[in-house]
């Protein structure tokens, strides 16, 4: 653990010289502003409507809204992880290991962004106490009561905000999919308005909540060098880009499948 925390503080003195933090306060302003829009202007008419009106997309909703379960998340890039780390010890090349090496920092870059950012949001949630949909007709869309129990724990979207972690992870990750990335965290995060568990305006603070942790998230691995790099304007960037198509080297394969023939050495 010493070892770690000392190659730690060289990594960060080595790649944090020259580095800016970006300008952050227009997309801070911009977020706030559709959350209070969508608290003042959508929040009611959508509370009246789940309270009075028969819900006809609500078995899809109820189809897509568990995407948004931390849980999937969290154990499989855990899994990843310690894969990762047994083949940088036992794999036969170099390059394999390097490999190994950028596959756990991903995973455990996916872990941190959603561990991090749903732990954030319960506790906030909880200090907030925003009365749930469900309870619309006692309470309004403006109704607050903190530490009353999950029923008044409707701001921010714990799922929405995982969702957010999570696809905007997986779009700095692989940016030639950030359009897909977003309509995903469009329709699984607003899953949680069409099951009438959170109100429009919760669901964007999460959304919102969850991407902007993974961005700082992503920031702090490059003050360290570690799979991200600062641009001049302080944003992040993979140092170098992932290969999202790549073809099995069955040969140097740290665990080569049976049936697969050693590989030759050239004569000098």
């Amino acid at each position: 653990m010493k070892r770690t925390i000392e190659k730690l503080k060289y990594r960060r003195y080595r790649y944090h010289p020259g580095s800016s933090s970006p300008r952050l306060w227009p997309y801070a302003l911009v977020t706030v502003n559709l959350i209070l829009i969508a608290f003042f202007l959508l929040d009611a008419p959508v509370g009246s409507y789940a309270a009075h009106t028969r819900n006809l997309l609500k078995p899809f909703g109820e189809t897509i809204t568990d995407l948004g379960k931390s849980g999937w998340i969290l154990f499989g890039s855990a899994i990843i992880f310690f894969e990762a780390l047994a083949v940088i010890r036992l794999a036969p090349t170099l390059k394999a290991r390097f490999q190994a090496m950028l596959v756990s920092h991903m995973a455990i870059y996916l872990f941190l962004c959603v561990a991090g950012s749903g732990l954030a949001a319960n506790l906030l949630k909880r200090i907030i106490g925003r009365a749930r949909p469900v309870l619309y007709e006692q309470w309004s869309s403006y109704g607050f009561n903190p530490f009353s129990g999950s029923r008044f724990e409707s701001f921010p979207s714990g799922h929405a905000t995982t969702v957010g972690a999570f696809l905007m992870a997986m779009a700095i990750l692989a940016p030639p999919y950030r359009l897909l990335f977003l309509v995903m965290s469009l329709w699984v995060g607003f899953s949680r308005v069409i099951v009438a568990a959170h109100y429009p305006s919760d669901v964007v603070a999460g959304l919102s909540f969850g991407a902007w942790f993974s961005i700082l998230t992503a920031i702090a691995f490059s003050r360290y060098g570690l799979l991200f790099r600062q641009e001049p304007d302080g944003w992040p960037v993979l140092r170098r880009p992932i290969p999202l198509i790549m073809r099995p080297d069955r040969v140097n394969a740290p665990f080569p499948p049976r049936g697969t023939p050693p590989a030759r050495e050239e004569k000098a």
